[in-house]
């Protein structure tokens, strides 16, 4: 299965300044729970925010010499990304940013999204090709959450695409 991972504030964003522009720690403990023993593919801003990144990781880079942690390999392209880490025979997650889920779209299964309910400030909006209220998506579970950290509501709504149906 290949499967897309990511979580969108109300007014669009998912990004500032290569993170989060948010602290839900609910939020990462689904991301982490979610893709825990997957192959991921990760475009090299989103690697470098990262503080932990499993082995098995591709990073879509063209910058030659990318410094790695160990068990982590560079791509040139999400679909050498996509290849390499469905060679694994593990589950792919693409986790972003942006541009890196805007090009893995087409070959997405399913699509774990969550959406914040609260707007943010940031510097990177959602992919416009990824149709987030439209019919396309068939959402076979969700869930929601109020942080009791900071309050805001989130609900994370997993979705697959019917051109996938029998996945």
């Amino acid at each position: 299965m290949i499967a897309a991972i990511g979580a969108v504030a109300s007014n669009g964003m998912l990004g500032l300044d290569g993170w989060l522009p948010w602290d839900i720690p609910e939020e990462l403990a689904y991301f982490e729970e979610t893709v825990a023993g997957a192959a991921l593919v990760i475009g090299r801003l989103t690697y470098e925010s990262m503080d932990i990144v499993p082995p098995d990781s591709f990073v879509v880079s063209s910058q030659p010499g990318l410094a790695l942690r160990p068990g982590c390999v560079q791509v040139e392209s999400v679909e050498k990304g996509l290849l390499t880490a469905t060679a694994t025979g593990k589950d792919v997650f693409v986790i972003g940013g942006a541009s890196i889920y805007a090009a893995a779209w087409p070959y997405c299964q399913r699509f774990y999204l969550t959406r914040i309910g609260l707007p943010f400030a940031g510097d990177t909006l959602f992919p416009e090709n990824i149709p987030l209220d439209s019919p396309e998506f068939d959402t076979f579970r969700a869930h929601f959450w109020v942080s009791p950290s900071n309050g805001a509501g989130f609900r994370a709504v997993d979705c697959q695409t019917p051109r996938y149906m029998d996945c």
